[in-house]
């Protein structure tokens, strides 16, 4: 917790509440939006890769958002700009629908995280930039206030395990020796 007050103690200077702005490029109407346009591109000029990653990032994004929510529903937790400005935190069991209640896991990191893996899947000469990104929007989770560094990092894990399970069970059979 210390650490997440730390990292986010600059959290209203202008140029944080700009990374802010850019960090929603991680919220899942944006991903939703990204991976509806790669797979709609990609079957309409017939590159079947591209429309792969397309299905790939959606399946991800979706598996990884049904998690997170799963999570943020089960348990709460308070966010760092609460603790900070009101001198709050609380966390517990059941989870709610507040949003200051649910910093735990971070669904940016978690969204970022599954497309970041399914773009790097189809085209790995685009992993480290995809991994970049994914981690440039968990990053600024943290110092905006809106998670403690735990937060974003579950939310990794959860974004890279429903990439892979949602991988396994739409990959082409081809894929797996059959």
């Amino acid at each position: 917790m210390a650490a997440g007050v730390s990292l986010a103690r600059t959290k209203d200077h202008p140029a944080n509440r700009a990374l802010g702005f850019v960090g929603e490029v991680g919220s899942w109407q944006s991903l939703l939006a990204l991976s509806v346009t790669v797979l709609a591109c990609g079957k309409a000029t017939g590159d079947r890769r591209l429309a792969e990653t397309g299905g790939n990032m959606l399946a991800a994004g979706l598996a990884a958002s049904l998690v997170k929510t799963t999570i943020k529903r089960t348990v709460h937790r308070t966010r760092p700009n609460v603790l900070m400005d009101e001198g709050r935190y609380a966390r517990g069991r059941p989870g709610t629908g507040i949003g200051p209640w649910q910093s735990f896991p971070s669904g940016h990191a978690a969204l970022s995280f599954a497309l970041a893996r399914s773009v790097a899947r189809t085209y790995p000469g685009l992993a480290a930039v995809a991994a970049i990104a994914a981690a440039g929007v968990a990053g600024i989770q943290v110092v905006r206030g809106a998670h403690f560094p735990i937060d974003v990092l579950a939310g990794a894990a959860i974004g890279v395990g429903a990439e892979a399970v949602s991988h396994r069970i739409l990959r082409p059979r081809s894929d797996d020796g059959a």
